[in-house]
């Protein structure tokens, strides 16, 4: 399996996961000039980004692990440009959390850093 299909299949297995724990899945693979987002989801009010990393081995670490700062920021710039497109659905407020699918295996990290990046 390559790299694109892992992820597909951690994305397809996060979705299906936050599904089943009563989250609404708003939007898939959003996109914009600033970045990229796996899942945008709605958990109660609260709008959700979810930053989903799969892999089948721990080889180079856990997935979780390869959402650094760097990554947070563009995910942090990103939501800011879907929430001033959506700006009623904020309103209740916005987290970031971090799935991680290892063979099959999901982890879900709620709130795992804030809109500064810090965790």
């Amino acid at each position: 399996m390559n790299n694109r299909e892992t992820a597909i299949k951690g994305e397809n297995a996060a979705c299906e996961y936050l599904k089943k724990r009563g989250y609404a899945i708003l939007e898939r693979n959003y996109s914009c000039p600033v970045g990229e987002i796996d899942v945008i989801a709605k958990d109660g009010d609260t709008v959700v980004f979810v930053e989903v990393k799969s892999r089948i081995n721990t080889d180079f670490g856990f997935p979780e692990d390869s959402v650094d700062m760097r990554k947070r920021r563009k995910i942090i710039l990103t939501a800011r440009y879907w929430a001033s497109a959506h700006t009623r659905e904020c309103r209740k407020g916005c987290r970031f959390d971090v799935v991680a699918v290892l063979r099959g295996e999901v982890r879900h990290t709620v709130n795992a850093f804030d809109a500064s990046g810090r965790t």
